[in-house]
């Protein structure tokens, strides 16, 4: 005899799995097209567009110009620096030019210091030198020097350095190699202290050394002689600015007293003023 639970059991094993699911609905899924913002669109031009014509006018045809053909990347330059024109207290005037001419890495330059005390011959040296650029800060030159006087003038072989030392310290040091083996030294240093836009205080310091005495240009061996000057300059323009300072410069050694011995004083010292300007 079955049990009074077995026909019902059978008859709910017998229906359908999706009919014991047809009373839930899935919901239908959402067009969220309908609710997405409208695109922005930008907004209009306060300027009107340009005409061709206008077009024309602001970009001109130049046909087959190539402004390559204008343009060099290290073009020859040619300058005059007069750093020093200058009548010094003891009615003494004076000259230190550089002039060169080249390109950025290879330069043919003159350089000449003179002075000339009242009532006598100019007296200083003049250099043609080659300079080559061995670097940012550093020029290599090598060239002759001729030395100008009251005494026989004197010729040397001349090499040195010029450049931008560590602090802005502008340097010349030079030597020089003149017949019978004679040899000879230059040291200069300079410094630019920028007290406003065109006030600047200028301090140099130059000093001359020499292997053996010239008795008959007043030259002694040893240290010669050494010069310091300050100079404060007014600049109207870079090209441009007067100056007054204050120099003072003595023979130390035998070189003064050779100078003794012809009358002349071993330390001279007294205001100057002058002129520094390039083109």
């Amino acid at each position: 005899m079955k049990s009074p639970f077995v026909i019902p059991l059978l008859a709910l094993f017998a229906v359908p799995a999706h009919a014991q699911h047809a009373g839930h609905v899935q919901p239908a899924p959402q067009d969220h097209a309908q609710h997405q913002a409208p695109a922005s669109q930008p907004a209009p031009s306060p300027f009107p567009e340009p005409t061709a014509e206008e077009r024309a006018a602001a970009f001109p045809d130049l046909g087959d110009m190539d402004m390559s053909a204008h343009m060099q990347e290290d073009p020859w330059v040619a300058s005059l620096r007069v750093d020093q024109l200058e009548w010094h207290e003891d009615e003494t005037s004076g000259v230190n030019l550089r002039a060169s001419a080249g390109r950025s890495f290879d330069k043919l330059v003159l350089r000449s210091e003179a002075e000339k005390p009242r009532g006598e011959d100019v007296d200083g040296d003049a250099e043609l030198l080659w300079s080559h650029a061995t670097g940012p800060w550093w020029d290599r030159v090598v060239g002759l020097r001729s030395d100008f006087g009251d005494g026989p003038s004197r010729q040397w072989l001349a090499l040195g350095v010029v450049g931008l030392a560590p602090y802005k310290f502008e340097v010349a040091a030079t030597a020089y190699l003149g017949a019978s083996g004679r040899l000879a030294a230059r040291l200069e240093g300079e410094y630019e202290i920028l007290l406003t836009n065109q006030w600047i205080l200028q301090p140099k310091l130059e000093a001359n050394l020499f292997s053996r005495d010239d008795v008959e240009n007043g030259i002694g061996k040893g240290l010669s002689d050494a010069e310091f000057g300050l100079r404060l300059r007014y600049e109207f323009s870079p090209q441009f600015a007067p100056y007054v300072g204050y120099s003072w410069s003595r023979k130390f050694g035998a070189t003064g007293d050779l100078a003794e011995a012809a009358g002349e004083r071993a330390t001279e010292q007294g205001w100057v003023a002058g002129l520094r300007f390039w083109f």
